[in-house]
């Protein structure tokens, strides 16, 4: 056998990033069919998703409604990932010296397409955490100085603040959410007002994990500016789900996501964003000496890790254009409404979740009096074979209920019918 040379090799790597059919269904047929509809339209065209359905391998083991901490990746998606974990091994540390970094680049140039900036403006990481974590910890804290956040941001980063405090004698102030606000300014005067002339950071969720209550980000930064506070985002949630670009968000500081979730790539990767000029004063959590201070992979010394999850994030985002972001947002902001509108005004269930259309999109928070939300949880997987996840803190008890593309009307009805039946 003659080896293999690297054209060779490049064309094998590259072999499968042709993804032009999703599982179950031809695309083009699919799209062309549905190309009149708005996407509010299409939202409804209960056919068109089943298709959508079929490009994903879902369990009948239960109805899934907890796809917000890590979502399936659709069928080419996991096919293709599978592939390139094979065709690395089968040269293994061949493609690890002349390939991987130029392949994680043009992820990062996909991702920053995708995001609407530079692509020395983002790296991937792991997941949300440790994008966050990164931008937390690489600040150079003095004692005094001090952090806003709120207590229903996701506890990890609450932890790394924590950390922070106990290490360099800073200070975090914690302000609470309501799960129905008044207004968007009732939410930005909660942040400006436990801001002090101490204040370098402040840290908001694009999302809040637990409610899925969207928060007015761009405003919410435009007011820390004006106080001269940078502002870090957690976009764990709103990456692939929501439709927006950096420029949308007011030019926030500092942007972190992860992949798993809305955008459908495999386990364990994440982004973050930094704004070019606010890279070079941030301190990498590992030694890095390959890069300049303004270079942002000096923030992503990863070590040899697995690399063929930087490859599949391409084909996550080729899936993800076919189906169109628009239309994606318009669907999950479909289902939530489809199923939290028959329980809305029921006297012992309770919605944790806006009413006003535009401050949600899939995820909701539903609880039943006098039910703990463990319990609640519980039965409604013990009884009615339904997965959701208990929230119970920050002022939100409830259970998190987070429907995907591949989710149905049908599987909601099941859903409505056993909250009303332990609802009483």
């Amino acid at each position: 056998m003659p080896p293999l040379t690297k054209r060779d090799f490049l064309k094998t790597i590259a072999g499968t990033t042709g993804l032009t059919m999703l599982s179950g269904f031809n695309p083009a047929e699919a799209f062309d069919r549905v190309a009149a509809l708005t996407p509010t339209e299409l939202a409804r065209d209960e056919p068109f998703w089943q298709q959508i359905r079929s490009a994903y391998t879902v369990t009948s083991d239960f109805i899934h409604l907890e796809n917000g901490y890590y979502s399936l990746a659709a069928q080419d998606v996991l096919d293709n990932y599978q592939q390139h974990i094979r065709r690395i091994n089968a040269v293994s540390s061949y493609y690890m010296r002349t390939r991987q970094f130029d392949d994680k680049l043009e992820s990062r140039r996909q991702l920053a397409g995708l995001l609407g900036c530079s692509t020395e403006e983002v790296i991937i990481t792991r997941n949300t955490t440790e994008s966050l974590d990164t931008v937390i910890a690489g600040i150079n804290w003095k004692p005094g100085d001090e952090a806003v956040m709120a207590e229903q941001d996701y506890g990890a980063m609450l932890d790394m603040f924590r950390l922070q405090a106990r290490r360099y004698g800073m200070v975090n102030r914690l302000i609470s959410i309501p799960n129905h606000p008044e207004s968007d300014e009732a939410i930005v005067s909660l942040y400006e007002k436990a801001i002090t002339p101490k204040t370098r950071l402040l840290m908001v969720c694009h999302m809040v994990n637990i409610t899925g209550q969207i928060l007015p980000v761009r405003k919410i930064v435009e007011m820390a500016h004006r106080r001269n506070v940078e502002v870090l985002v957690d976009g764990a949630h709103a990456f692939g789900h929501l439709d927006f670009r950096m420029a949308d968000l007011g030019g926030c500081d500092y942007y972190g996501s992860s992949l798993h979730k809305w955008l459908g790539t495999p386990l364990g990767a994440g982004l973050l964003y930094v704004r070019k000029d606010k890279i070079q004063p941030l301190w990498p959590m590992f030694g890095e000496s390959g890069f300049a201070d303004d270079d942002i992979r000096k923030l992503n010394h990863t070590g040899t890790h697995p690399v063929a999850t930087d490859l599949a994030i391409q084909d996550a985002i080729r899936f993800h254009q076919q189906i169109g972001i628009a239309r994606k947002e318009a669907r999950l902001r479909y289902l939530q409404r489809y199923w939290t509108d028959q329980v809305r005004n029921h006297p012992n269930i309770i919605l944790n979740t806006p009413a006003d259309p535009f401050r949600t999109c899939a995820i909701a928070n539903v609880g039943v009096k006098t039910i703990k939300p463990v319990e609640l949880a519980k039965r409604l997987f013990d009884r009615y074979t339904i997965f959701t996840v208990a929230i119970d803190s920050a002022n939100v008890q409830g259970v998190r209920v987070t429907p995907h593309l591949f989710t149905t009307t049908p599987e909601l009805d099941a859903f409505v019918k056993a909250l009303r039946e332990i609802a009483g």
